[in-house]
């Protein structure tokens, strides 16, 4: 083992849907956010762990860069500040065809932290674009460095972590080697049930929609889980349900298969639908559903 340990926090910043999740999913190596082609899928501060004999990176995958327009979205950029006030280093993710957005990054040049600028899917770059995209950036935001990848694909992530590994600070590591994210389990069942409803429906069914986990029991060989869907309004609640139930059916079936393979062990999962009331405007509704600083 090497004479000196670094440690540090990283949080993985931009725009909505520009590939912050795949992006923490690939550099730690673990499925932990969940990841549809909707915007701000991601509503929480997401830790990823990735640990060596020398080193622990303690990624933050937050969510989309937005002017909130009710409190959720103020309390989801509320995740975002802290995530940087925290940071040792910052990933600014764009994507090839970004430009800068004065009111969204204007933020980025006051933190003290230094600044990589993540440019994504350079798997579908065309001729000089790349090239033209990084003279670009560095005119706009002058970043400590600035690195195309593809998360997708996996292109240039291995170059981004070395890079990341030399930019930690000496430290002790802040987890045990083994842990590779703050979450507990209950929130990775949500979130699993949650991404097949961003899946699974359309317009603004997924956002007026959250789950809580009323039960998470572990036997030998079997987890049973009970799961709430709650829905804003009655109609939604038809909705997330279909014709004789087959739309909630489906969700189940697709959410215990991925569970399963997530927790590595057979699932029993029960879903019923609630509504509770403009959930997302209400503060105390957000503090149930454990949206808290």
């Amino acid at each position: 083992m090497s004479e000196t340990h670094k440690a540090g926090f990283v949080s993985i910043v931009g725009k909505p849907n520009v590939g912050k999740s795949t992006l923490m999913n690939k550099l730690v190596g673990e499925n932990l956010s969940i990841i549809t082609f909707k915007a701000q899928t991601t509503r929480h501060r997401i830790m990823g762990i990735l640990s060596g004999d020398d080193f622990q990176i303690v990624y933050s995958d937050t969510p989309g860069l937005l002017e909130p327009k009710y409190e959720l979205q103020k309390k989801m950029m509320t995740y975002v500040q802290v995530s940087l006030e925290d940071a040792d280093l910052v990933l600014l993710v764009v994507e090839l065809g970004e430009k800068y957005d004065p009111t969204l990054f204007e933020r980025l040049k006051h933190i003290k932290s230094p600044i990589f600028l993540v440019i994504n899917k350079i798997d579908l770059a065309k001729g000089s674009q790349l090239d033209d995209k990084i003279t670009y950036w560095k005119r706009q935001l002058d970043p400590k460095a600035i690195i195309p990848v593809s998360a997708i694909s996996g292109e240039n992530v291995d170059q981004l972590l070395q890079e990341i590994i030399k930019q930690l600070p000496e430290h002790p590591a802040f987890y045990p080697k083994d842990d590779i994210t703050d979450k507990n389990e209950r929130f990775f069942a949500s979130e699993i049930i949650r991404e097949k409803i961003f899946l699974n429906y359309e317009q603004e069914i997924p956002y007026s929609t959250e789950v809580s986990i009323e039960e998470f029991k572990e036997a030998e060989n079997i987890i049973k889980i009970r799961a709430i869907i709650y829905v804003e309004r009655d109609s939604q609640k038809g909705i997330i349900i279909g014709k004789a139930g087959a739309s909630l059916k489906k969700v189940g079936i697709e959410a215990r298969k991925d569970l399963e393979d997530f927790f590595s062990k057979k699932v029993f999962l029960e879903t019923h639908v609630k509504v509770a009331d403009n959930w997302r405007k209400q503060k105390q509704s957000l503090k149930q559903f454990g949206y808290t600083d």
